[in-house]
This record gives C-alpha cells, structure tokens and sequence, in this order.
C-alpha cells in the first residue's frame, strides 16, 4: 500500500509521558533496513536507540535533535514500507559507556564534511546551535557529521574540545593513537555525567562500617536451604532503605527549583553487564526484609544482563548503590546519577586493627563508603548523620532480617 507513515514518540515506560530527541541517525531521503537505529530518545535516566521493524525511506523529519515532546507526537514522516510507531526501542546503558558500537555505528562516525565556505547556509541541529551559542563556538567553522554536512551537537563538543586544546597547548602536536568518535548512547551517558557534575553541587562523607558481625549472619543465613541467598550488596540496600524510612527529609530529589518528597524508600542498584551499567530501581527497599529485596535485586539484575529491563525499571529514587567491592576497591567517590540526590559508593572488604575498650588491638572486618549528596537538597549534618545511620544499621543485621512495621 503507498502513501507515508509516522513514527511517533513511544511510550517507553508507564511513568513517560514525553521524551527528548537527542540524535536522529538518519536524514531526509535516507533508506534504512529492519534493525537500522532511526533514532535516539532520552527519557528520565536512560537513552533509547529506536529501530526500524522494516524497510523504507525517510521523507520528513518532524521533530529535531534537542526537542521534548508528548508521547504519541509524530517525529518523521516515512515513505512507504518505513517502520511506524510499532519501531522497536533498546534501552541504552546508564553511567558507564562500555557499550560496543552497534552495525550501524561506522555509518555515523564517517569523516565529517568541510567547513563551509563563506556565505553558505549552516545547517544545525537545535541542540547544536543552543550549545554553539552558549559556549561561544562559530558554527561556521565547524564540520557537520550529519546528513548533508548537518552540524550535530556532538560536532560544537568536538569543536569546543579542539578549541581548548588549541587554547592550552598552540605549539603542541595533536596526541598519538587512535581516535574514536564519541556517538549515540554513549554520547548522551557523556553529557548526562557532565551534567551531573557541573550542575549537582556535590558533596561528600565517607565512613568505615564493621561488618564482621554482618558477615558471619550472612553465613547462616545463606546456609538455611529455604532462603534466599544474600550478598553483601542486599545487606547494604536494606541498610539504605531502613534509613530512608527513618530519615523522610533524605528521601527528596531536586527538580526544576523544587524539592519534590518521594512516596517509598527507593534504592537504585548500579549493576555492570557486558552492555555497560544499568541502574534499576529496588521498589520500597525501606519496608522490605534483607531476604525480599535478595529475591526483587536478582530479579532486576537477571533482567538487565539479559538486556530486558526497560525505562519505567530504572525510574526513581532519591539514591543509588555502587558497589565496586569485587574489584579489591577500598573506596568509590561517584557522581550522583541525574534525578536522584545521593548515591553511596561501596568498596571493598577490608582487615583492621582497631583498640578495643581496653586499648587492646582486635582485628575487624571493615567496608569503606563513600557518600555523595546533592547540596541543593541536603546539608552537610544531614548527609553525614544519613551514613552514620546506614553504617549503624550495617553493624546491627538482625534488624534487616525482618520486615518493619508500615506507618499509619
């Protein structure tokens, strides 16, 4: 059947209601094959890289690179035989760009066109020309790597990139290796971080918590048969979520000058896969016992090493869990993910002496966390009072065996 076809914003999560195009991978009079990336959606925390179902052209964009709108709004008009709004969508990782380049990337990091000549029409992205306006970059004399020489945002960050090293080194050659282009997800996990950290005033506490009496409970209780096994990981969010519930004024995020009061305890759960970190989301941490959340945190890491979790899992929360302890790490100072207002990085376990009540060396069992706050959201009494808390509720486990009891 002839005539053209939408694609329009998918609704991604049960939470989304509007998305922001962050790239388009293909341009007017582009063909694509089912599986081509069309698209890049940006929802809350993750990335979406939109595919195409089937075969065809594209005969309009509606909706440019930097723009937020509604669910269901069109975004391209495809000639026939283009996927609609049925395109599939991958959720891209969050915080750590590992991902290896998909089939369609070397497409995108062809040579960008020349600068163009004077007089001739710039052609940019929105994103583009409000970065280029922003940073002070002349667009005029910056090589587009989009369709037709169309300068993308990534193009004013690699001019800004040369332009302050040019500034800091004008004699110096340019350094050796390769040199790979930053594109797609990876690109928006970049500029998400960088976000973070120039906007988010971040400060941080850090605590060592015994967790010798932790371990050994641990042991036991992993060894009863009809019981979830536990790791130090859900020991730790059932930590952080008891603490949440204790502390209400710690479960607040910032958002567009507002503090915004989160309904549950929610605890984030940075989880590294072959694809890059995933954070999904522990739901009501704070009313769970240790062995629940064991059973809900298994549940989200199988999902997300399997590549199924989607935007409405990694949704929320006011704080996150990185835990690099398996990498003989003492201590992890991380940058709070966007939307949230505190992240705790958690190290390794370690062996140390410490003076008994009788000045006498007893040998503990030590974890070294680091805890990094929104200042906007928290003050400094607060943030350090909410680790002394977790690391108190470390050291007394019994506690997190059971469920507490619900207010009201």
């Amino acid at each position: 059947m002839s005539g053209v076809r939408d694609i329009v914003m998918p609704k991604l999560g049960l939470t989304m209601t509007e998305g922001l195009v962050t790239e388009w991978r293909v341009g007017p009079g582009d063909r694509f094959a089912p599986g081509d990336i069309l698209l890049v959606i940006e929802t809350e925390k993750i990335a979406n890289e939109i595919e195409a179902e089937d075969a065809g052209e594209i005969a309009e964009i509606l909706v440019g690179e930097g723009e937020t709108v509604a669910v269901g709004t069109p975004l391209a008009r495809l000639k026939a035989g283009g996927a609609a709004g049925t395109a599939k969508s991958e959720a891209a990782p969050a915080e750590t760009p590992s991902e290896k380049p998909t089939a369609t990337e070397p497409k995108l990091a062809a040579a960008a066109t020349a600068p163009r000549k004077e007089g001739e029409r710039i052609i940019a992205t929105p994103l583009a020309r409000r970065i280029a306006r922003q940073d002070g970059v002349d667009l005029a004399a910056v090589a587009g790597s989009g369709p037709r020489g169309r300068i993308k945002a990534e193009d004013v960050e690699a001019a800004k990139a040369r332009q302050a090293s040019t500034a800091a080194m004008p004699e110096g050659p340019a350094p050796e290796g390769e040199r790979v282009a930053v594109t797609g997800a990876q690109a928006t996990i970049v500029r998400r971080l960088t976000q973070s950290k120039q906007e988010i005033p971040h400060f941080y506490v850090a605590a060592d918590a015994d967790v010798g009496p932790l371990m050994a409970l641990r042991a036991q209780v992993n060894a009863v048969g009809d019981w979830p096994r536990t790791t130090l990981t859900h020991w730790i969010v059932a930590a952080m979520g008891r603490a949440l519930t204790e502390m209400p004024q710690m479960n607040r995020v910032w958002d567009d000058g507002h503090l915004v009061s989160l309904p549950r305890a929610d605890v984030g759960l940075a989880v590294d896969t072959p694809r890059g970190l995933y954070v999904p989301v522990v739901r009501d941490a704070g009313h769970r016992s240790v062995g629940e959340i064991a059973v809900a945190a298994g549940a989200l890491v199988e999902k997300a090493r399997g590549g199924g979790l989607d935007a409405a899992a990694m949704a929320g929360g006011a704080i996150t869990l990185s835990n690099v302890g398996t990498n003989a790490v003492r201590y992890l100072t991380p940058i709070i993910n966007p939307g949230q207002a505190m992240i705790l990085g958690a190290g390794a376990v370690g062996e140390v002496f410490r003076p008994d009540a009788e000045g006498r060396p007893v040998l503990k069992r030590e974890l070294g966390l680091v805890l990094a706050c929104d200042h906007r959201v928290i003050n400094g009494m607060d943030g350090a009072a909410f680790l002394a808390r977790v690391v108190e509720l470390i050291g007394q486990p019994m506690r997190l065996l059971t469920v507490p009891a619900k207010e009201g």
